[in-house]
């Protein structure tokens, strides 16, 4: 049961449940379209529409306020990437042209994500050898 349909959940647990769902789009986005670039056999029109599909269900969930600059880079670069393939006639030559590109840019969101647990990890490492053993 959905935090909305019952009055049994506070305000801040309904908020923390709108956030988890929010935040799960955006992952599941970045996801769905790091597998359709990667996926030779993908086609324009099935790209588009997939990608038209989960954007849908991101505008459907209510906004919140993203914290991290990860998720803020990607919600930003999805929105661009859906407006701008939009805006013009997007074929299957021009999602083959822009797969590498596309990919890259993914990857580097994705990195962004994971920056901050690596950095985590060194530091711990290093408080843990001082270098006095």
């Amino acid at each position: 049961m959905s935090p909305s349909a019952s009055g049994h959940y506070t305000p801040k647990q309904i908020e923390k449940y709108r956030r988890q769902k929010y935040i799960a789009q955006l992952e599941k986005i970045g996801k769905n379209l790091f597998r359709m670039f990667r996926d030779k056999q993908s086609t324009a029109a099935k790209f588009l529409e997939r990608f038209d599909e989960l954007m849908a269900r991101l505008d459907a969930l209510e906004k919140i306020r993203l914290d991290s600059e990860y998720l803020r880079e990607s919600e930003a670069h999805y929105r661009r990437l859906h407006r701008s393939l939009h805006e013009r006639s997007f074929d299957d030559e021009e999602l083959d042209g822009m797969r590498e590109s596309a990919m890259s840019e993914l990857n580097r969101l994705q990195k962004m994500k994971n920056g901050s647990s690596y950095k985590k990890a060194k530091h711990k490492e290093r408080e843990r050898s001082d270098g006095w053993e």
